[in-house]
């Protein structure tokens, strides 16, 4: 029990590790909280600190997610359930950071890195067409939940171990919660779309140099 309890720690506190925030202050000494959507993660990232820096990011983010679920299978032994609570923890972690006063992202990479883990070919279809959803729509919060969405869905026609099913539905659970104000945009029709919109504006509307 001393190792699981471990290892769900020491993933949320690696999911608490913002790089977005982090690589802001490197770059250009801002809190990236402060501009763009205010939300720490890569999507606001390309907004405010352009390509490089959010690929960056993105991966980073998603290896986040990886390195939990491994963490978890390694200290896991025979326990199904603890690769899927790590991943949880280093989403939670990412979202409601320990070391950014629990101001984080919305932790869609985090998850991706997380299901592409447990689950990697349901995972790959539903981000196939959360890919097609983005380039079609150019909204990436539509595109993140529909992936989130898809996944569980994708897993329980495949027949997949209930842990990695019941893990996907809270993940799709934290992500409409957490994009709850996205939702809301885009049924208005004023959500910032990819390229555009938000793109260089911090909280104020301000242009950011």
């Amino acid at each position: 029990m001393f190792l699981e309890t471990f290892a769900i720690i020491i993933s949320y506190l690696l999911g608490s590790v913002s790089f977005s925030v982090l690589l802001a202050k490197l770059l250009k000494g801002i809190d990236i909280r402060q501009h763009g959507s205010g939300n720490a993660g890569a999507t606001n990232t390309l907004r405010v600190l352009g390509k490089g820096p959010a690929i960056l990011v993105l991966v980073l983010d998603v290896l986040k997610g990886v390195a939990a679920v491994w963490l978890g299978r390694w200290l896991g032994t025979e326990q199904e359930w603890l690769p899927g609570l790590c991943g949880l923890a280093a989403i939670m972690g990412h979202n409601w950071p320990l070391y950014f006063r629990f101001r984080g992202g919305k932790g869609i990479a985090t998850a991706i890195g997380v299901l592409a883990s447990l689950c990697f070919l349901p995972a790959l279809y539903a981000g196939i067409i959360a890919i097609l959803s983005i380039v079609f729509t150019k909204y990436v919060s539509l595109g993140s939940l529909i992936f989130v969405v898809l996944t569980p869905i994708f897993l329980m026609i495949g027949g997949y171990p209930w842990p990695i099913f019941w893990t996907s539905l809270l993940i799709c659970i934290f992500a409409i919660w957490r994009h709850r104000t996205n939702i809301s945009k885009i049924i208005k029709g004023n959500e910032n779309k990819l390229g555009s919109g938000g793109k260089g504006k911090d909280k104020g509307g301000k242009r950011v140099v």
